[in-house]
């Protein structure tokens, strides 16, 4: 197992380096950015100053050793135009409430899917599995922005149940102490998610009630509970791991979408307000820290999926 994990953080740090590199050529093809970061009246001596302190007038790949020591061991992405302040410290201060917003709507959704999936795999063809079904393909058909706007229109507007607009505060504690505020973008996201992760576990779960060692568990008596939850849960769930780890950047992205309709104020409020003024550098320090993400839930799912399945570690 020891071995299994280092080769695969092996593979996650070349993987993470190539993210680096591509991130770093995009910053490169920024037009001036001396003159974006000093301002329009910065003194051709403070443009040269600046040029000199960055490396920017140095070879191309000590520039890029620069920019590596610098987002690594510094944690320096740059700094946003339109806000004055270093990316670092924006990503820092928006990022945990958005891990909070997606994590929480990926842990509700994942609690929901799977054994509503394994209902529908026991009871396949029957009148409960086609009606869960067709409710799980409306959810997967309906795009994240007009699933919020029924939300809004409905809980909000028409019953008043939640508030349309998500917490405000430039804290993670001031955006907690208001939960119910938080009830419609967490929904949002949940039943988004929940759809494809119910429609995945059914199929693996359906896969797995077909082995031999199913059958063999129900010849030797054990009971059904034991059969579903001891025996074929373990193994249904190796696919789903991996759904799970590659679709975190997809969840990111809906988050992103799910802020902006909700004036949550993310990191998703955050890409779009920079793409929106055009501040490339804090759209590419959020950028970056996506792909990382990325790297290490493909790194999670790869650890899940040999802890779930030990032949995959002896392989």
């Amino acid at each position: 197992m020891t071995g299994y994990i280092i080769r695969r953080l092996g593979q996650s740090i070349i993987v993470t380096l190539g993210v680096l590199f591509i991130m770093f050529v995009l910053q490169s093809l920024l037009p001036n950015p001396a003159r974006a970061i000093l301002g329009v009246k910065a003194t051709r001596a403070q443009i040269n100053a600046f040029i000199q302190q960055n490396d920017l007038n140095k070879p191309f790949y000590v520039q890029f050793a620069h920019y590596v020591v610098n987002v690594v061991w510094h944690h320096d992405l740059g700094q946003a135009y339109q806000l004055n302040q270093s990316v670092a410290s924006i990503i820092a201060r928006d990022a945990p409430k958005s891990l909070v917003l997606v994590g929480v709507a990926l842990a509700i959704a994942i609690i929901i899917a799977v054994p509503i999936g394994v209902y529908q795999a026991v009871k396949r063809n029957t009148v409960g599995d086609q009606a869960v079904t067709a409710v799980s393909f409306l959810l997967y058909s309906l795009p994240t922005f007009f699933l919020g706007q029924i939300l809004i229109l409905a809980f909000a507007e028409a019953l008043h149940w939640f508030p349309s607009e998500a917490p405000q505060g430039p804290t993670l504690g001031q955006i907690l102490a208001d939960p119910i505020a938080l009830v419609l973008p967490i929904a949002n996201l949940v039943l988004v998610n929940y759809a494809g992760y119910s429609r995945f576990m059914r199929s693996s779960a359906i896969e797995a009630l077909a082995q031999d060692f199913i059958r063999t568990a129900r010849a030797k008596g054990l009971p059904e509970r034991i059969v579903l939850f001891r025996h074929m849960l373990r193994n249904a769930l190796i696919p789903v791991v991996t759904l799970i780890g590659l679709s975190i950047p997809a969840i990111f992205t809906a988050g992103l979408i799910t802020e902006d309709l909700f004036n949550y104020p993310g990191i998703g409020s955050d890409y779009v307000q920079a793409l929106v003024s055009q501040d490339y550098p804090l759209a590419l320090g959020i950028t970056l820290l996506v792909a990382l993400l990325t790297v290490l839930g493909n790194l999670i799912a790869d650890i899940l999926y040999a802890v779930l399945d030990p032949r995959v570690r002896y392989r």
